[in-house]
C-alpha cells in the first residue's frame, strides 16, 4: 500500500471515529440550537444576504467600469471618459453605502440575537435545579453567559448569510473571469490546496483552543469574582502577595496557552501571505505576457487582476467560517450543558397562590413525614424524619454544624427535592392535607433570612421593595420598626433612600440581619423561616424582634435553626437534629442546652 492510500485510510478511519463518537452528529445539533435565536430574524437576515449579494454586482460592475477606463485611457477603444469616469465613482460611493447598510444590518441583528440569547439564558439559569446549577463555579456561568452568548449573537451572521455571500462573489466573479479569458480561471484554484490543508490544520487546532481558552476564561473569572468578593478576609489573613502571585500565574498559563496558538496562526498568515503573493505574481506575469500577446487588452488584464484578489480573498473567506463554525458549537454546547439540566417545575404557582390568599388571616402550618435526603454524592442528611410547625408558633431547629440545619431550610424552600416521605401545608387549626407538596411554587408561602448578609447594592427601599414592588414608604418604615432597624435607619441623612454598598457594605452585620428580617417581614407570607438570622443581634434586641414579628396583625409560624438560648426559651418546640432524625425535645433538654451554652 502507497503513502497515499495509507495516509487517505487514516483520514477515513479518523472521520469515522468522530461520527462513531457522535461529534458531527452533536455538533449539527449545537448548529440546530443556534440558529432556533436566529431564525427569529430570518427577514433581516434575508435582507442582509441580499444585499451582500447586490454589493457583490456593483463591486463587479465596479471591475467592467475600471476596464473601460483603462482602455479608453490607453486608446485600446474609443468612449466616453468622463461619463465612463462619472460611473466608476457612482458605482464606488454605491458599494461603500452599501457595505455600510450591510454593517449596520449585522450590527442589529447581531444586538438583537445578543440581547435575546443573554435575556433567554438569564432566566433559565435562575429556574434551573438549583443543585445541578450548585456544581458550577459562579464564574463559570458568568463566561458562559456573558462571553459564549456573545460568541454566538457574533456569529449568526457570519456562517450561513456570509456562506451564501461569498459562494455568490466567488461564483459570479469566476463566471466573469471564465467568460472574457479561461486561462486566467487556472490562477484563481491554484491556492485552493493550500487553503484547504490549511483550514484541515487549523479546525483541529481550533476545536481544541477553544475549549482551553473557555476553560482558561472561566477559571480567570471564577478567580477574579472569589478574590473581589472576599478582599476584607484577604486583607486580615495577609494574603496580597498570595493571590498577586496565583493571578500572576493564571495568566501566565493563558498568555502561554494564547501564544502557542498564536504561532501556529503567524506560520499559517505567513504561508498564505507567500502563496497569495506568487499566485498575484504569477497573475501579472501572465497578464501581461496575454497583453504583450495580443490576446487582451490592458483594461481586461487589470480587471483581471482585480477579480484574481476577489477570487483568492474569497475562497479564503469561505475557508475560515470552519473553525469559525467550530467555535460557534463550542459556545453553543457550553451553553447547552447549562440551560439542558433539569428544570423546576412551577406548574402549581396558581393553585398555591388561591391557597395562600384564602388563609392568609388564618394561618398557615406545615407537617414533616418520614422525611429522606441524601447529597448526590451519597451522603445521607435525613432518614425518617418528621417534624411540625404550627401558626403562632416558634420553632426551634438545633444541632451541630453540618448535621442538616441548612438543609432543612432548603428543603422547605424547594431548593433540593425531597426524596422520600411527605410534608404538606394545612390552615388555621385544621391539619388537613391539601393537594400539593413541597415545589417551587410554595415559595410564595415562605419568607426566609438566610445565614450571613443577603442584602443587594442599592437603597434600602430598593432592597425592600425587591420583594413587594409596590411598597410604601410608610409599608417599609413599618417592617423596619418591626425588626428593630428603624432606629438606626432613621438617622441616616437619606433615611430609607440610603446606599447600600455590595453584599451589604456600610452596615455592621447586626443592621444587615434586622434590615434582611425587614425584608422578610414586609412579604408577609404565613411562614417565616430564620436561619441564624439573629446571631449578630444582642439579647435585648433579638426577644425584641422575635415578638414583634409573633404580634403582627396576622398569625405567623416561625422556624428558626439556632443555638441561641434567647431564642429556645421562647421556641414553643425544639428539635434536635440526631442521627439523621429530628428529635423533639423536653424541658429538661432544652435547659440543658441553655445551661451548656
Amino acid at each position: 500500500m502507497s503513502k497515499r492510500e495509507q495516509g487517505m485510510k487514516e483520514r477515513i478511519a479518523f472521520y469515522w471515529k468522530r461520527v462513531r463518537e457522535g461529534r458531527l452528529k452533536e455538533m449539527w445539533r449545537q448548529t440546530v440550537w443556534i440558529y432556533g435565536y436566529g431564525k427569529r430574524h430570518w427577514l433581516a437576515m434575508i435582507i442582509y444576504t441580499a444585499m451582500g449579494m447586490v454589493g457583490t454586482l456593483v463591486a463587479l460592475g465596479l471591475s467592467f467600469a475600471s476596464r473601460d477606463l483603462v482602455n479608453i485611457i490607453t486608446g485600446y477603444q474609443p468612449g466616453k471618459l468622463v461619463q465612463t469616469f462619472c460611473l466608476m465613482i457612482g458605482l464606488g460611493i454605491g458599494s461603500t453605502i452599501m457595505n455600510q447598510i450591510t454593517s449596520y444590518i449585522s450590527a442589529w441583528v447581531g444586538m438583537r440575537v445578543d440581547a435575546e440569547i443573554k435575556s433567554d439564558i438569564f432566566e433559565k439559569i435562575l429556574i434551573t435545579d438549583w443543585e445541578s446549577l450548585s456544581n458550577y463555579h459562579t464564574g463559570d456561568l458568568l463566561t458562559r453567559w456573558s462571553s459564549d452568548a456573545s460568541n454566538i449573537s457574533n456569529g449568526v451572521l457570519n456562517f450561513v448569510p456570509n456562506a451564501i455571500v461569498y459562494l455568490f462573489r466567488f461564483v459570479s466573479a469566476f463566471a466573469v473571469v471564465i467568460m472574457n479569458d479561461v486561462s486566467f480561471a487556472v490562477f484563481a484554484f491554484m491556492g485552493m490546496p493550500v487553503s484547504l490543508i490549511l483550514s484541515k490544520t487549523l479546525m483541529k487546532r481550533m476545536v481544541n483552543n477553544n475549549q482551553r481558552s473557555a476553560a482558561m476564561g472561566a477559571k480567570m473569572s471564577g478567580f477574579n469574582q472569589e478574590a473581589f468578593s472576599n478582599i476584607q478576609t484577604i486583607k486580615a489573613f495577609d494574603l496580597i502577595g498570595l493571590y498577586v502571585r496565583r493571578l500572576k500565574q493564571l495568566q501566565q498559563e493563558y498568555i502561554t496557552m494564547r501564544l502557542d496558538f498564536q504561532k501556529m496562526s503567524i506560520w499559517t498568515s505567513i504561508l498564505m501571505s507567500t502563496v497569495g503573493l506568487l499566485i498575484s505574481y504569477a497573475a501579472y506575469g501572465w497578464g501581461i505576457y496575454r497583453v504583450w500577446s495580443g490576446a487582451i487588452d490592458y483594461g481586461t488584464m487589470t480587471m483581471f487582476l482585480g477579480l484574481s484578489g476577489t477570487l483568492t480573498g474569497t475562497l479564503h473567506n469561505l475557508t475560515s467560517l470552519v473553525p469559525g463554525a467550530i467555535g460557534l458549537t463550542t459556545s453553543a454546547g457550553r451553553l447547552m450543558d447549562i440551560v439542558e439540566m433539569p428544570r423546576e417545575d412551577d406548574g402549581k404557582r396558581e393553585e398555591v397562590r388561591k391557597f395562600l390568599e384564602e388563609n392568609l388571616d388564618r394561618g398557615i402550618g406545615l407537617t414533616i413525614n418520614h422525611l429522606d435526603y441524601a447529597y448526590k454524592n451519597g451522603t445521607e442528611v435525613f432518614k425518617n424524619a418528621s417534624m411540625e410547625a404550627r401558626p403562632h408558633e416558634i420553632v426551634g431547629l438545633v444541632g451541630p454544624s453540618g448535621e442538616g440545619k441548612t438543609t432543612m431550610m432548603r428543603l422547605l424552600l424547594s431548593l433540593v427535592p425531597v426524596q422520600g416521605g411527605e410534608a404538606y401545608f394545612w390552615a388555621g387549626e385544621q391539619k388537613e392535607k391539601r393537594g400539593f407538596d413541597l415545589s417551587p411554587s410554595t415559595r410564595q408561602i415562605f419568607s426566609y433570612v438566610p445565614q450571613g448578609n443577603t442584602m443587594f447594592s442599592g437603597t434600602i427601599a430598593q432592597n425592600m421593595r425587591n420583594v413587594k414592588e409596590d411598597a410604601t414608604d410608610e409599608e417599609i418604615i413599618e417592617v423596619l420598626k418591626q425588626a428593630c432597624a428603624w432606629s438606626f435607619v432613621e438617622k441616616l441623612p437619606e433615611g430609607i433612600n440610603s446606599q447600600i454598598k455590595e453584599r451589604g457594605g456600610g452596615f455592621s452585620e447586626g443592621q444587615a440581619q434586622r434590615l434582611s428580617i425587614a425584608r422578610a417581614l414586609l412579604r408577609d407570607t404565613p411562614i417565616l423561616l430564620l436561619d441564624e438570622a439573629t446571631s449578630a443581634l444582642d439579647v435585648f434586641t433579638e426577644r425584641q424582634v422575635l415578638r414583634n414579628i409573633m404580634g403582627g396583625a396576622r398569625p405567623k409560624t416561625c422556624i428558626v435553626t439556632t443555638h441561641r438560648p434567647t431564642v429556645l426559651g421562647m421556641c414553643k418546640r425544639v428539635y434536635a437534629i440526631r442521627d439523621k432524625q429530628c428529635k423533639i425535645l423536653d424541658e429538661a433538654e432544652i435547659k440543658e442546652l441553655i445551661d451548656n451554652f
